[in-house]
């Protein structure tokens, strides 16, 4: 299994192509093969998790040979503890995806195509150890997110899928202005080598035109904001988060689920493998920035989430909000903080998801997400309330639950960080766990409680395969909230070096 990593990158692209292939109109054999697609490299990504050797922070499976040697690009890949865990996730949902997709009737060959494209982007990103590579996946994955949201969404689907590729490819043009000064500067796309020259302080753009500084401030200054930015947009951060709403508004719900599950997720695995540590300086120096940013998304996401009807824009902004405690753990820089805020990325990955899937299973039947509109639904529909409750409380953290674990470790990670200001950020950010428990309760009251709406009073309940999306996800939730060392275990090693090089590469 020494090329498992690109095999399961790769298996999605020849499903891609065997549906390209596939006869026109066949649409129970596009589904098949879409399912053995994904199937597969989920399998294999079990297989891996459970092979990898949770002792050691150093990559494993790890594959390298010249690519373009013109560039002095590589075909270089590896994972370690920070990229199994998402290896795992982007496979399973990618799976989900497929049955959830089975309601799409519309140019079913192309849809299912770049679904596979989709995939091939996302584990590239996350399997990639030079940077040459890592933007190349990462390019790859801005196409077919912006038509199958153009194509398939809503009746404002052109505006959401535009605003959505400007908004990423800002980030990527800055992403490449910053990669290509890192390599002109260090000589290797590597991205260990990389590390290597900034834990000895080497990695300066003392061999840039005027030794790296612009406009009064340091390479390293301008390489961490131009990286930062890029990431930002892609989690995202306040205030770069606008285009969320409405891709998530716009899109079909399991390209919601891909979007909050695992897109948002590369823009804070970016940060910690690709931007922090090859800065790590002007990470320290700008880490009441990041925390204050954190702080601002956890609040104003779950503020903003109290006042919607939209039942889907109340759940995009409140990935805002969640995903604003990554972004404070890792401004904490102590190694709760970080635990905290790894197992958040996988945490918020399972509940998000379920969640978007909880809104499509009502707006195939009732062709409307305004919350003000049900009420009474757990009457009719007992299954999906019951299922919906438990998505819902693992999103808001119920001890027991993932949820709870990550923010819990976030919070005391930033609370014992050696800044005394980010007490103050801990103090705060609680207020956004209770605005977070207002409008997820509320919601729950508003569609499931009280008297049964006479329009819905014929619904059916949860089909199997409605129930076959969900389930998966809500038992990573309980067993991750009750065992939480099936994620610590593997993350720890990792955690522990990167915290490590953090706080002292480069002084």
């Amino acid at each position: 299994m020494d090329h498992i990593l690109s095999w399961i990158c790769f298996l999605p692209l020849i499903g891609m192509t065997a549906v390209i292939l596939a006869p026109k109109g066949n649409n129970t054999l596009v589904k098949a093969i879409s399912l053995v697609a994904t199937g597969v490299p989920f399998l294999l990504a079990t297989w891996l998790y459970f092979s990898f050797d949770k002792t050691t922070a150093s990559y494993q499976f790890v594959q390298r040979f010249d690519w373009i040697p013109l560039l002095g690009a590589q075909y270089y890949v590896g994972i370690d503890g920070l990229s199994i865990a998402l290896i795992f996730l982007t496979t399973l949902l990618l799976f989900i995806a497929v049955p959830a997709s089975f309601s799409i009737e519309k140019a079913q060959k192309a849809y299912y195509a770049l679904l596979l494209l989709l995939e091939v982007g996302i584990l590239g990103v996350f399997i990639s150890l030079d940077y040459f590579l890592f933007y190349v996946f990462w390019e790859i994955m801005l196409l077919p997110m912006y038509f199958l949201i153009g194509i398939w969404g809503g009746p404002r689907r052109e505006y959401a899928a535009i605003k959505f590729f400007l908004y990423t490819l800002t980030g990527s043009v800055l992403m490449l202005v910053a990669i290509v000064a890192l390599r002109l500067d260090s000589g290797t796309f590597s991205i260990p080598e990389m590390m290597n020259l900034a834990r000895s302080g080497q990695l300066t753009g003392a061999s840039l035109p005027g030794g790296g500084q612009l406009i009064g401030l340091e390479f390293a200054t301008w390489i961490f904001w131009f990286l930062f930015i890029g990431f930002a947009i892609k989690v995202p951060v306040f205030p770069f988060h606008t285009w969320l709403p409405d891709a998530h508004v716009q899109a079909p719900t399991p390209i919601s689920v891909i979007l909050a599950g695992i897109l948002l997720k590369l823009g804070g695995y970016g940060m910690l493998r690709a931007c922090f540590p090859l800065v790590p300086t002007a990470f320290r120096e700008s880490c009441f920035a990041l925390g204050v940013l954190g702080v601002v998304s956890i609040v104003y996401g779950a503020y903003v989430a109290l006042g919607q009807t939209d039942f889907k824009r109340m759940v995009a902004y409140s990935s805002v909000s969640h995903m604003g405690y990554v972004l404070l753990g890792f401004a904490a820089l102590t190694e709760w903080g970080y635990y905290g805020a790894a197992t958040q990325m996988f945490n918020h990955g399972t509940s998000s998801a379920v969640m978007f899937l909880v809104v499509g299973v009502i707006y195939d039947r009732a062709h409307h997400r305004d919350l003000n509109g049900f009420g009474g639904l757990a009457q009719v529909m007992p299954r999906y309330w019951a299922l919906t409750t438990l998505g819902f409380f693992a999103a808001m953290g119920l001890p027991g639950l993932a949820g709870f674990v990550s923010e819990a470790m976030t919070l005391v990670g930033a609370y014992s960080a050696p800044d005394p200001v980010f007490k103050l950020f801990v103090l705060i950010s609680v207020i956004g766990l209770v605005i977070t428990a207002a409008f997820l309760l509320w919601a729950i009251q508003r569609v499931f409680l009280g008297n049964l709406n006479e329009k819905y009073k014929d619904y059916t309940d949860m089909s199997p395969r409605e129930i076959f999306c969900q389930a998966p996800l809500l038992f990573l939730c309980v067993v991750l909230g009750i065992f939480p060392f099936f994620l610590l275990d593997w993350m720890e090693p990792s955690v522990v070096q990167m915290v490590d090089f953090l706080k002292t590469a480069g002084s």
